[in-house]
Formats: structure tokens, C-alpha cells, sequence
């Protein structure tokens, strides 16, 4: 009987549409890989012959001749059909996949990443527009309210602007809140063309990020992106987007190079902004409570025993005093 998992397959990209050719020909065998492979597309996509073999219960002659049976030259051409469906997804996984086959010490691995990401912080400054950097600072200083929204990493990174943002700008809001990207779109729906939104999305990008963006455009909203490149979901929204290089061997977005770009940009703000450092020490004394300083350190425990002697002592000496005034 035909499988209906298969009009489910996501992607729907070449190994769907073969498998709903010819899966009512297929064997027992092939039909049980199959099956396995239409209800785990995703992990199968990043499986090997001997991981797929063991997972979907077949000897690894099935797994191979199953590929065959597909049209395939092999188990090989087959996963790269399926890793095409998830392309962007698995970008990440396969670069992860390269590179933990080579042999390397913890300190190699350090100092490469260390270096990826100082190469990744000279090509965002390389890349930086003058007259971009000018519009976003210029955006977000005129603008009634900001609000700055990401997910996933960019939820961190969007955190980290807000927190730099406050001091100069009258009223910032993050986009994240514990409600999720629902409570955020109430929020929202609020938004008219005094706004600005600041929209954080790099590989793998967030669809809730996009979708809000697209509204806060549609609700008349401005709108600033902060992303990896010109093919991103978010540059067509925005009135401007400013773009870092976030490039990883064993992750899929470098979180250094935005971040720093973040900083930079918020320093520009607070360069520009009217009464910037008055605001800034404003803002130091009021949260001087819960700064830790010198001075706070606790006195030394004394026992209770020794703190009882102190007493007494204490009472006695008034007391000696007092006779010897007598």
C-alpha cells in the first residue's frame, strides 16, 4: 500500500519524489528502510551507510542496494539528495563532520577558533558602509521606542543591545519574553512609524524573527537588521541592514563578531546622543546599590564566644570609669 509519510517528507526535494514513485515496487526490505528514512528525514541526513544500517535495523547491504533501488549511484549520492533538502540546516553539521576527523590538540583547536574569529571581526570592519552606520545610529536615536528582538543565540545578542542601549535612548524593549514569539507579537501590534525594531538573525535563521519583522514593517515600524549576508531573509525588510561575518568550523554562527559589531554600534550612539555622559554617570549612581565596592567588604567573623567576652569587657570598663568619676 502506498506510504502516506511521504507527502509529509519535508523539503520535498529529490529522494521524496522518487520514493513516491516507487515505493509501492520497492521490497520488504526497502520498504522498511524506507519508512524509517520518511520518519526520521532529518537524522537520516546526517547519518552514515553503518549509522543508518544500525538505526533502521537493516544489514548494510540493504542500505546500500536501497540507494540503488532509488535511481542512486550509491549510499553516498543518496544522503547528498537528502542533505540538499536541509542544505542551510546541515551546513554546520558537515563542516562539524570534516573537521572532528582530523587530528588536532585542545590548544590547536583554541587558537584556530581564536583566529577565525579575528579574521571574522577584520571583514566586518572591512565591510562596514559609512552612510549605513550613520542611518541606523540616526534611527534609533530619533525613534520613540526600540525594540530588539532575536531568538536562539540572537536572544543573547539582542539582550546585550538593549543593556547598551538604555542609558541613551529613552525607552528600549527587548523583543523576547518568556510568553514567546506570540507575546512578542502582541507587543507589536502596538508599533506605528515613530518605532524602530532591530531584527538579529545569522545562520541558522530563526523564522519567528522574520515573520515579526515582517510585521513590524507592515505596522508602518522602521526596521534595522543585523545579519551575516545580502541573501538573509531579513535584508528585503529592512531600511538597513548592517552585516558581520560570522563564520565557524564547528558551530554554525560565530557570536563574536556580531557581538562586537553590536558594541560598536551602541558606542556610536552614545557618541552621538545628547547629554550622553550625563545620562551615563545618571545611570552609574543609580545603580551605585548594587555595585560592589571596596569598602563592602565584610568586617571579620568574630565567634560568639569572644563577641560575649568583648561585651562583658566592655561593661566593665564603663563601670571602672563611672566609680573612678565617683
Amino acid at each position: 500500500m502506498y506510504n502516506s509519510k511521504i507527502t509529509s517528507l519535508q523539503g520535498g526535494g529529490a529522494v521524496a519524489r522518487v520514493l513516491g514513485k516507487l515505493y509501492p515496487n520497492l521490497s520488504k526490505a526497502h520498504r522498511k528502510t524506507a519508512d524509517y528514512v520518511l520518519a526520521n528525514t532529518f537524522r537520516a541526513a546526517t547519518m552514515t551507510i553503518d549509522e543508518l544500517s544500525e538505526a533502521a535495523g537493516i544489514s548494510l547491504a540493504t542500505a546500500n542496494r536501497f540507494a540503488h533501488a532509488l535511481g542512486f549511484d550509491g549510499y553516498a549520492p543518496f544522503r547528498n539528495a537528502l542533505v540538499a533538502d536541509f542544505a542551510s540546516s546541515l551546513a554546520p553539521v558537515e563542516k562539524m563532520r570534516h573537521e572532528v576527523q582530523k587530528s588536532a590538540t585542545s590548544v590547536e583547536i583554541m587558537s584556530a577558533a581564536l583566529s577565525n574569529d579575528i579574521r571574522n571581526i577584520e571583514a566586518t570592519l572591512q565591510s562596514l558602509v559609512p552612510g549605513h552606520c550613520d542611518q541606523a545610529v540616526e534611527m534609533i536615536l530619533k525613534a520613540e521606542r526600540i525594540f530588539v528582538v532575536g531568538f536562539g543565540a540572537s536572544a543573547f545578542l539582542a539582550g546585550i543591545m538593549v543593556h547598551a542601549l538604555e542609558p541613551f535612548c529613552r525607552t528600549v524593549l527587548s523583543g523576547v519574553h518568556p510568553g514567546g514569539p506570540s507575546q512578542t507579537g502582541r507587543q507589536f501590534f502596538k508599533l506605528d512609524e515613530r518605532d524602530v525594531v532591530i531584527a538579529m538573525a545569522y545562520p541558522r535563521y530563526a523564522t519567528d524573527t522574520v515573520r515579526l519583522a515582517r510585521r513590524a514593517v507592515e505596522k508602518g515600524a522602521k526596521l534595522i537588521a543585523f545579519t551575516d549576508l545580502p541573501h538573509s531573509p531579513l535584508v528585503p525588510l529592512a531600511d538597513v541592514t548592517i552585516y558581520s561575518q560570522t563564520e565557524r568550523q564547528l558551530s554554525p554562527t560565530s557570536d563574536a563578531a556580531a557581538l562586537v559589531l553590536i558594541q560598536a554600534l551602541c558606542d556610536a550612539v552614545a557618541h552621538r546622543a545628547k547629554r550622553s555622559v550625563q545620562a551615563a554617570s545618571q545611570m552609574a549612581e543609580f545603580v551605585l546599590p548594587w555595585l560592589y565596592l571596596p569598602q563592602q567588604q565584610q568586617r571579620p567573623v568574630v565567634s560568639k564566644a569572644a563577641g560575649r567576652a568583648k561585651t562583658a569587657k566592655t561593661a566593665k570598663d564603663v563601670s571602672t570609669r563611672r566609680k573612678t568619676k565617683a
